[in-house]
This record gives C-alpha cells, structure tokens and sequence, in this order.
C-alpha cells in the first residue's frame, strides 16, 4: 500500500468547509480524475473514474462520519484504497482541511506513477482546488450533511 498526506488552509468555518466535503457529488468540481459520485445512501458512494486513460468504478464505504471533525472512508471491492479527511478549527474563519489515502496501485504503469510521485501531485492538486472552490462561493456551503456515522468495532 502506498500513502499520501496533504492538508490545505482554508478561509472558511470548520462547519461550512466540513458540510462542502459531505456533498461527495460536487467532488468532480475540485478532483482531478473524477468523473461522477452517486450517495447511494447515508454510508455508500460509487465513483467513476478516468485516470491517464483508465476508466474506473467502485463503491466506497463511509466508516465513520464525525460532523466538524472527520471523514473516513474504505473501497469495497475492486480498486483498492482508504483515507480520512479531518477538520481542524484554526480560529472563527479559517479551517486547515487534511486528507490522508492510503491505496494500491495497479499494473506496472500505476506502480511507476506512485513511485514518480503522480498521486502526492494530483491530491496536493485537488486539495488547492477544494480552496479555490470553496472561498470562491463567498463560504457558502452547497448542501451539508450533518448525520454521525460511529467506526465499527472490531
């Protein structure tokens, strides 16, 4: 498995930032790579993807869901990933916005884009567009969810 960390500062409430990151359907917007999410329901999602070519599609999983605090999410079959995003209040209108994914690449050509530091790029990339999106609708969210979603017990 390989790892990206990569957080953005963003001029806008913990709230406002962590109700834009729950309307997954507006990630195409901001992510490189992202054709279409669907919600399916409170915990599922099922992305389409092209990247470099390669189309993909998969489900993931919503593990736990922290209004303010965190999201953490795991595939559930075919492309292998997982990652959390956290929310850290830095004062009344700034948040610092921190994505860790973890993932496997596939095939040699997705091995040698890891290993050239393709995917650290591409979500440093996204995350400079999260900012962008977001500020640049004044601080307003476009939707929000605000349900608790608790981690499973082992």
């Amino acid at each position: 498995m390989s790892s990206v960390t990569e957080s953005v500062d963003v001029a806008v409430p913990v709230r406002t930032a962590y109700n834009q990151w729950t309307q997954f359907e507006e990630f195409p917007q901001f992510m490189e790579g992202v054709v279409e999410i669907r919600q399916i329901d409170d915990t599922m999602t099922h992305w389409k993807t092209e990247i470099a070519g390669v189309k993909r599609e998969f489900d993931a999983a919503i593990t736990e869901q922290l209004p303010d605090e965190r999201v953490a999410w795991t595939s559930t079959g075919g492309t292998k990933q997982a990652g959390v995003v956290t929310f850290h209040r830095l004062d009344e209108s700034h948040t610092r916005v921190t994505v860790q994914l973890d993932f496997e690449p596939e095939g040699v050509a997705e091995q040698a884009g890891d290993k050239l530091g393709i995917v650290d790029r591409r979500v440093k990339g996204d995350m400079k567009r999260f900012k962008e999106f977001i500020e640049g609708r004044g601080g307003v969210e476009t939707g929000a969810w605000r349900g608790q979603v608790d981690r499973p017990n082992p």
